[in-house]
């Protein structure tokens, strides 16, 4: 279908088969972009498998939170991009859409590939007026500044956001990294003051192990607004296939699952949930991890807004 000069396939499904985008407090938007990966495209489909993954979801209460946030939830379907045109181009258009809705919603977006994070982040720091914390789940490291011959990319975004004053390096944390990569990628975040935690430093924790990492990164978030970007591929491929560019050694779900429950307190001002690439997922394993996560997130607002 094609409208103007956009052209785009609109998923039928609805995330956590919530009621179409409304007056509802918390949005999910489709980001179907994935233009500027480096291994395997597919990306752009990841909106429409994650919200398929999410319908066994929309009647549950969060074991954790005990609320459900499919009330409180609008989906507004995916943003209309122009897929083919130069990448400053497509981010421009991701970031006028996402300022209006995040002028109305608390925001969660469905990738696409992580060089959306980008625009949205640009979005968030234009409405904040400071350079926000940033908590980033991923097996990359993302500060490259030239990514396989690319200057910007999926691969770039960090390094960008941090050059741009986008997110404050001292607030920002990396949890999972695990790629090869030079040093000075992939300590970039550490030499500016942040912090890594590398999936080789988490292996065997999980649950109450994972105490002093939880608190060193609350310790570091205070109570500056923080946005949350989980590239899928933070997980084991073991656990999530389904992605484009995998690397072994990675997160469990479970560990996962215990970032968002336990730091469901922090202040969090939006969120993101990208690289999942249906096209090489196996029993939709990737697809209802992010689900999963997503859903957890949106469970933890809920509860932490009706305590507020």
């Amino acid at each position: 279908m094609a409208i103007g000069q956009f052209a785009f396939a609109q998923n039928t499904n609805r995330f956590l088969a919530c009621e179409p985008l409304a007056d509802q407090p918390f949005a999910v938007c489709g980001v179907p972009f994935d233009g500027v990966v480096t291994n395997r495209p597919g990306a752009r489909f990841g909106p429409q498998a994650i919200r398929a993954a999410s319908l066994m979801l929309c009647d549950g209460i969060h074991p954790v939170f005990n609320v459900s946030p499919l009330a409180h939830v609008g989906d507004a379907l995916d943003m209309r991009l122009p897929n083919a045109s130069p990448l400053a181009e497509v981010r421009r258009h991701i970031e006028a859409q996402a300022a209006a809705l995040m002028a109305r919603h608390h925001c969660v977006f469905l990738g696409g590939d992580h060089s959306v994070t980008l625009s949205l982040l640009r979005a968030l720091r234009e409405r904040h007026g400071e350079p926000l914390a940033c908590v980033h789940f991923d097996a990359h490291c993302d500060t490259w500044s030239d990514h396989f011959g690319e200057p910007s990319g999926h691969g770039t975004w960090t390094f960008e956001a941090i050059q741009e004053g986008l997110i404050s390096p001292v607030h920002t944390v990396q949890i999972g990294l695990r790629s090869s990569g030079e040093r000075a990628a992939r300590e970039y975040v550490a030499d500016q003051g942040g912090q890594i935690f590398t999936a080789r430093a988490l292996r065997g924790l999980d649950g109450a192990a994972l105490a002093p990492v939880l608190q060193a990164i609350r310790q570091r978030m205070g109570q500056r607004p923080v946005y949350l970007t989980l590239d899928i591929d933070v997980l084991d491929p073991a656990f999530a296939p389904g992605t484009g560019t995998p690397e072994p050694g990675g997160l469990s779900s479970s560990q996962v699952l215990t970032f968002l429950e336990e730091l469901a307190d922090l202040n969090w001002v939006g969120m993101d949930c990208v690289e999942v690439a249906p096209a090489y997922d196996h029993a939709e394993l990737t697809s209802n991890a992010a689900a999963t996560f997503v859903w957890t997130y949106l469970a933890g607002q809920v509860a932490r807004r009706a305590g507020a």
